[in-house]
């Protein structure tokens, strides 16, 4: 079975968007690889976040995980500050990729010029190098990413190439990065023309805002012009994306959804019985996570997770470190 290697930097609140869009997937993904996911809470300090909130984020993203249904038992689920090799092997590479690489990338320059350019941190123009490793560590074959982070597989794969190739035989196996099918694109409730994200609050549904504040949110969601309900998302983007909601939600096609609605021609009810399909599920998802918070299951996980992770972790390392010539591994 092929391995899986992905993460999440626990940087922001989940949202509908992220559930529809990739969390509902879980199940099926996990049953066709040997599946490796972490919370790159080391990658979340390149830029400055508040230590409560990176402590408190980190719990709610595994809990959240989990109650989205990550099993444990399929996924090794695990904290990257948890294995050191991480940071080893990240001291190493650092050696086989070049300045003039790294300043190219178009996450650091996009985000380097929104900061006073003396006060940027070694850590995030450096932060394809621990990505690096965090792929290399666990010998992934498949590598889930977002467009955004394509870039930095390409360059790891650049970096698979120049290392076997300086010591003749295959140290690293070469990861493939892929760009997973995912579920229905959101689009924010405020502007149906942008992308459902963590920063605008109107827009958002986030996984555990109160269930009260998200109907109230999708009955003031921006919609068309006139009262009948289809799918067109040039010339109806607000109906079109609240028919998606449904849909995905409801697991039927965009099609069924619209012939559900097809004698309906007030807003409000439409709205109205979006709200209570996307208020049921995620209340199963928050009933789920209110469980899993109150028991030890997140530190349980984590620990076994970290456990079977180190195991992995510590044969690439040592292989790496004996190639290198590091005395006495």
């Amino acid at each position: 079975m092929k391995r899986s290697l992905s993460a999440v930097k626990p940087t922001g609140k989940l949202t509908l968007g992220n559930y529809i869009g990739a969390l509902k997937n879980f199940p099926s993904f996990q049953n066709e690889y040997d599946n490796f996911i972490f919370v790159a809470d080391l990658h979340a300090l390149t830029l400055p976040i508040d230590p409560e909130y990176l402590r408190n984020n980190t719990r709610d993203l595994v809990a959240l995980y989990l109650a989205c249904g990550l099993d444990p038992n399929k996924t090794t689920i695990f904290l990257q500050s948890d294995v050191s090799e991480h940071s080893e092997l990240n001291s190493i590479l650092q050696n086989y990729l070049y300045m003039g690489e790294l300043s190219r990338m178009t996450q650091f320059k996009d985000k380097s010029q929104k900061m006073n350019q003396n006060a940027i941190g070694l850590g995030l123009f450096a932060y394809p190098v621990l990505m690096c490793a965090d792929i290399l560590l666990y010998d992934a074959d498949v590598v889930p990413i977002g467009e955004d982070q394509k870039q930095h597989v390409e360059l790891c794969r650049d970096l698979v190439h120049r290392f076997n190739t300086r010591y003749q035989k295959d140290v690293f196996v070469m990861p493939e990065p892929t760009i997973p099918h995912v579920g229905a694109r959101i689009m924010s409730l405020s502007d149906p023309t942008k992308k459902m994200s963590k920063s605008d609050e109107k827009g958002d549904i986030f996984l555990l805002e109160d269930l009260k504040s998200i109907e109230k949110k999708i009955m003031r969601a921006t919609t068309d012009l006139g009262s009948d309900i289809y799918f067109d998302k040039e010339n109806k983007p607000g109906i079109s994306n609240l028919l998606t909601v449904y849909a995905s939600l409801k697991d039927i096609t965009i099609d069924e959804a619209t012939e559900h609605f097809k004698d309906c021609h007030r807003y409000g009810d439409f709205k109205k019985e979006v709200a209570a399909v996307v208020c049921e599920e995620i209340k199963k998802i928050q009933d789920r996570y209110n469980e899993i918070i109150a028991s030890n299951l997140v530190d349980e996980v984590l620990k076994e997770g970290a456990e079977k992770a180190k195991k992995v972790a510590k044969e690439t390392l040592k292989r790496v470190q004996q190639t290198v010539g590091i005395y006495g591994k």
